[in-house]
């Protein structure tokens, strides 16, 4: 304390929190996840990798939980791609009616297991050129498929990504492809199949499209401690 009649000097401010660069928010968000979700399961059920190719082909434009609750009986009637293959297809579309885009879903699952088993012998291929050229399959398809049933490395960006990725500073979200090359860059290629899934978890939780705008969920927070300007992402 100051002697009597000596002037008080008022304390001094606390610190403010250094800005990070992107690559620290990126280290930062992978520990973070890593927290948060250190084994993220595969949201969609599947037993294999032709039912994992098949469960995320219908999960375009539809949530997860409902593709679980159309899999089983599917799966039950036709478990290979044999037997999906000699089903008509408006026997597969009776498995399907509920989910989005269904007439579409079930005429690319007939086709897809004719080409299964007359060009591959009933397996699923292990490359990214062989995946994208069956009917239905995108890059993301195809990338969920050799991440997550072969175990190579990839990095599947779905809108949740794709949202994050801006919010958190990490890609501009120019399109789908460029924010895809911008995570890839920014981690480490062996984080790849287990943080995509991560992201997916915390977007859906904590960082969803409505209940965050980029300064509300716990880790925009931290990350970007100063923004008070709410971010406007760019949907792909």
């Amino acid at each position: 304390m100051p002697e009597a009649g000596q002037p008080s000097h008022p304390p001094r401010p606390s610190p403010q929190p250094k800005a990070l660069n992107k690559q620290q928010r990126a280290q930062r968000i992978l520990e973070r996840l890593n927290e948060h979700y250190p084994e993220p399961p595969i949201p969609l059920d599947h037993r294999d990798p032709f039912s994992l190719l098949v469960a995320v082909l219908l999960s375009a434009q539809c949530t997860d939980r409902k593709v679980n609750e159309v899999t089983p009986a599917l799966f039950a009637a036709a478990p290979t791609p044999q037997a999906l293959a000699a089903l008509e297809e408006t026997e597969i579309l009776s498995f399907i009616r509920q989910l989005g885009l269904a007439k579409t879903k079930a005429r690319h699952l007939k086709k897809l297991a004719l080409i299964l088993v007359e060009v591959h012998g009933g397996e699923v291929p292990r490359s990214f050129e062989e995946l994208e050229a069956l009917p239905g399959v995108g890059h993301k398809t195809a990338s969920v498929v050799m991440a997550q049933a072969f175990g190579v490395p990839a990095f599947p960006v779905d809108t949740h990504i794709h949202r994050l990725a801006q919010r958190w500073g990490l890609s501009k979200g120019l399109s789908v492809e460029r924010t895809e090359a911008d995570l890839k860059a920014l981690f480490p290629k062996e984080a790849w199949n287990r943080l995509h899934l991560q992201i997916i978890f915390y977007g859906r939780e904590h960082c969803t499209a409505r209940g965050c705008d980029g300064t509300v969920c716990p880790l925009c927070r931290e990350l970007y401690p100063k923004r008070r300007t709410p971010v406007t992402w760019h949907k792909p």
